[in-house]
């Protein structure tokens, strides 16, 4: 299986490779008021793409804290209802101790787990 990720790998690397070496002429790459820059079309499209990746990764930003901030809570929750937070004699061994796994909301569907 890993031979195929690879020769996967090598064929899209050259593939987008060769669509970069048929791509090099110089586009003119005009703005606004009058505003033009001449670059390789392979530069642009470089730069448009990595435009595209850094506005998505900060679109996702406040929906990663969210989900942090309320997995912490869970967490919390969780530590609360232990039973080592209610009678300290009745599982001395598993006082502060975390579960393995967190529950999950019930309009949430559950996680799944890592494939190996």
């Amino acid at each position: 299986m890993r031979a195929l990720t690879w020769l996967w790998r090598a064929f899209l690397f050259f593939v987008l490779f060769a669509f970069a070496l048929k791509n090099q002429h110089v586009v003119d790459v005009r703005g606004f008021f009058g505003y033009s820059w001449q670059a390789p079309m392979v530069f642009v499209m470089l730069g448009v793409f990595g435009a595209g990746c850094a506005i998505g990764v900060v679109a996702m930003v406040p929906s990663w804290w969210r989900h942090r901030r309320d997995a912490r809570k869970r967490l919390h929750i969780i530590a609360e209802q232990s039973p080592a937070a209610d009678d300290p004699q009745a599982a001395p061994d598993t006082a502060g101790a975390v579960p393995s796994q967190l529950p999950h909301p019930p309009d949430m569907p559950a996680p799944r787990k890592p494939g190996r």
